[in-house]
């Protein structure tokens, strides 16, 4: 590390899994970077839908893996390069940067430095600030996943985007008009449906309130050609009653219950997990003219814990940290 770097950086971390009242500000050590990484300076950093699974030790158990306490959550971040590995190209120092990791042992992004592979960083597009860009891409990668590699729409197909003012499905959105399809959004409120009109869709409706199917079934009389599914239950079931025989319904691993369409329609589950090939495509449809990531809130470090309760409040788009 250059003699500028402070050895010590402030962290939201939790000593054993458990609860948000787990999460506590520390003073940790700055990560250590290998060859093939990038030490980036956080200025924003994203609070996901996963990350309580995280902080109860979900994805240490499911990826066999052996946690070392303090354990610094968050997946997904972005700042400036303050150190660029040796063999990592196409960056230097001061670049503004955004990158996602998911359960990094050199820890995650609720810090003021972390330390992420060179594959999983991009120079952030124009459009975003670095705000934005901190919160967004795991849930925008997971969405364009879902439309492009699984459900493979198609210019003027219908799309049906369930959970279209959540974090994964308020992207989910704008990607699928820059991809050509006719988009119908299910949203979650009255602030809900207005910020998936602003953000484009064709036809939006209130899940909570209107008669999806129905409202659906105007929309594609022949029957939706695909879905994407960012929320499960009932109400998600009855909306992909509308999908028409042949159709493609997509969602994340992790939505609960999982959706059930209609005899005919296949369902698919999947992983949203970001690589250079994906990032690169997602740059190129944010490049396409304005992009909109919604925040809802913004915490600091020492109010994480806040941050984990605010996910079960009504919120849109997504929640954000803010470490220094």
């Amino acid at each position: 590390m250059t003699q500028t770097m402070p050895s010590t950086m402030r962290a939201a971390a939790i000593d054993r899994f458990g609860g948000p009242e787990m999460i506590v500000l520390h003073m940790l050590p700055v990560p250590e970077i290998e060859p093939d990484e990038l030490l980036i300076r956080i200025e924003s950093a994203g609070v996901a839908e996963w990350d309580p699974f995280e902080r109860e030790g979900g994805f240490v158990k499911m990826l066999g893996m052996t946690p070392t306490f303090p354990y610094v959550l968050g997946t997904d971040g972005a700042g400036t390069v303050a150190v660029v590995g040796r063999q990592v190209r196409g960056f230097k120092e001061g670049d503004r940067v955004y990158g996602a990791s998911l359960a990094n042992p050199k820890g995650g992004f609720y810090a003021e430095y972390a330390s992420v592979k060179g594959e999983y960083v991009s120079l952030i597009p124009d459009q975003l600030s670095i705000d934005q860009a901190g919160v967004m891409l795991s849930d925008a990668v997971t969405g364009l996943r879902g439309l492009d590699d699984i459900l493979r729409v198609k210019p003027g197909e219908s799309v049906m985007i369930f959970g279209a003012s959540g974090g994964i499905g308020h992207m989910a959105v704008q990607l699928a008009k820059r991809m050509g399809a006719r988009v119908f959004a299910v949203a979650s409120g009255n602030d809900g449906v207005s910020l998936a009109q602003r953000l484009g869709a064709d036809a939006v409706v209130d899940g909570h309130q209107d008669d999806v199917a129905a409202a659906a079934r105007k929309f594609a009389p022949n029957g939706v050609d695909a879905a994407l599914v960012t929320a499960g239950g009932e109400a998600a079931d009855h909306a992909l009653t509308a999908v028409r025989d042949g159709g493609r319904v997509a969602y994340p691993n992790g939505v609960e219950p999982e959706p059930k369409a209609r005899p005919g329609a296949k369902v698919t589950a999947y992983d949203g997990e970001p690589d250079r090939e994906i990032i690169d495509k997602l740059n190129r449809l944010i490049e396409v003219g304005p992009f909109e990531v919604h925040i809802a809130r913004t915490f600091s470090l020492e109010q994480a814990a806040d941050a984990h309760r605010a996910l079960d409040e009504h919120h849109l788009g997504k929640l954000a940290l803010r470490p220094r």
